[in-house]
């Protein structure tokens, strides 16, 4: 199997434990826990940021000492709701209480000490639909670099229905050259709709250096330290996937693969 992609070790408890040194990267961590109502959970950030993501569910947070109780209203992912999302900084800890069965990710990056704990409102997240025919898919824009609330988090959530394609065209962001391009590894949580379901996800550089292409299942994490990560869900079935990158710096500029490049362009009109 391949090394980049990640099977959860259970179905209850913190089944995704992923850190920069376990990726073999610098940058992005990604933890799941499998709640049942009435479990606790506590870490302390470390040198880390964290925005906690309630994927579904609801849970009692506190973070830095600070009481947000309850959030989470969004039962099952595939309602397409807003998340309610908390930002925790470096040099802290917080702790969540599930007030029923709940899915809570933590997204996890270097922290520079510039941003305090906070709530990320979800009504302040606009669902926005991105591409056209079978390249459509929507977006709920959790923690992107248009909203100032992370030193080097950007976290995402994207829904490709049934039979459609993401994060497609083919792009990449592997090279630190602002404007041009950021330098961003990323990791793809991915949930299936019904749960039996699989997505493909290509993982390939231009040169071939890598090419890999993974079926992932529900509850599944694909690695993507450099090159091209495009995805596609078999008819009948639709996914979901939580995005995390972090880099040198918290822009997200990146360049399509040349060879498909005109599909974009079609696209958007250019």
């Amino acid at each position: 199997m391949s090394k980049l992609l990640i099977k959860p070790t259970g179905a209850a408890g913190k089944v995704h434990d992923i850190t920069a040194k376990s990726a073999g990267w610098d940058y992005v961590g990604f933890g799941l826990y499998r709640l049942s109502a009435g479990d606790t959970v506590a870490e302390a950030t470390g040198d880390t940021e964290v925005i906690l993501v309630l994927v579904e569910g609801k849970a009692n947070i506190t973070a830095s000492g600070i009481d947000f109780g309850e959030l989470g209203d969004r039962m099952n992912v595939f309602e397409r709701t807003p998340p309610h999302c908390a930002y925790v900084p470096n040099g802290a800890d917080w702790s969540a209480t599930a007030t029923t069965d709940c899915t809570l990710a933590v997204c996890t990056a270097p922290g520079k000490g510039g941003h305090i704990a906070q709530v990320i409102d979800p009504k302040s997240i606009t669902l926005e639909t991105r591409g056209q025919g079978a390249n459509t898919r929507y977006i709920n824009a959790i923690a992107m670099e248009e909203r100032d609330v992370a030193d080097s988090l950007l976290v995402t959530e994207v829904f490709t229905p049934s039979g459609n394609w993401s994060s497609y065209p083919p792009h990449r962001h592997d090279e630190d050259n602002f404007p041009h391009m950021t330098y961003l590894e990323e990791s793809y949580y991915h949930r299936l709709n019904p749960k039996q379901g699989y997505i493909h996800q290509r993982v390939f550089t231009d040169d071939g250096s890598l090419d890999e292409t993974m079926s992932a299942s529900n509850h599944d994490v694909v690695l993507v330290p450099k090159g091209h990560h495009p995805c596609g869900v078999p008819y009948g079935y639709d996914a979901y996937y939580l995005n995390v990158m972090a880099g040198p710096l918290r822009k997200w500029r990146f360049e399509n693969h040349p060879e498909h490049d005109w599909i974009y362009q079609r696209d958007s009109g250019q």
